[in-house]
């Protein structure tokens, strides 16, 4: 990913910046690894234990009505483990000596971590697509439907276009009873012939 990069670049920047720096690591807050420059350090560790740290830290300054989280400092031993808001989705971990000048960690951890939020923000997130086409179809219902009917209706002309089927006959048939042809009987009418002689005659 080219934003990687450009984060990857601003760690290898700082570090120059501040030869006291002995690692940075840009993290996401979910604890997930987006660049670092840690040489003798696992980074994936690092990066978890940095979320672990900072969900402690936002409790403990809104506990302590100290409004959001910008930077949370440890010191030990050898050096100082420093962790600064980048944006709204990132951390930057900056690893350091113990002569490294504070003021000076401060302020460019700061930089950094306010150019490495800009990159990271910057980033179209998975659901962006989704809640940009759900906010249009808010503002014109209409036309969402519109489309949606002309799609179907492409759809299903170009499957008809793609398997002609032939029509089917139609068949019709009558709701009324059939009838039945009525039979009649032969009448048993008698031939008489013409000039015939009738019985009474004589």
């Amino acid at each position: 990913m080219a934003a990687e990069a450009e984060v990857l670049d601003e760690l290898h920047r700082l570090r120059a910046r501040v030869p006291q720096l002995t690692g940075a690591l840009a993290a996401s807050v979910d604890g997930l690894v987006l660049a670092h420059d840690t040489p003798g350090v696992e980074p994936e560790g690092l990066a978890a234990l940095t979320a672990a740290a900072l969900g402690v830290a936002v409790r403990m300054t809104d506990a302590a009505g100290r409004g959001e989280l910008r930077e949370l400092l440890l010191r030990g031993d050898h050096g100082y483990v420093a962790t600064y808001a980048a944006g709204s989705s990132a951390v930057l971990t900056l690893l350091a000596q113990d002569r490294v000048n504070v003021g000076r960690l401060h302020l460019e951890g700061r930089r950094a971590g306010g150019r490495i939020g800009e990159l990271m923000d910057a980033l179209p997130r998975p659901d962006d697509t989704a809640t940009a086409n759900a906010k249009a179809a808010t503002r014109n219902p209409a036309r969402s439907v519109a489309k949606a009917a002309s799609a179907t209706t492409t759809a299903t002309a170009a499957t008809a276009t793609a398997s002609p089927q032939t029509p089917a006959k139609a068949t019709v048939r009558s709701t009324m009873p059939r009838r039945t042809p009525r039979t009649t009987a032969p009448h048993n009418t008698p031939r008489t012939t013409p000039n015939a002689p009738t019985a009474t005659e004589s």
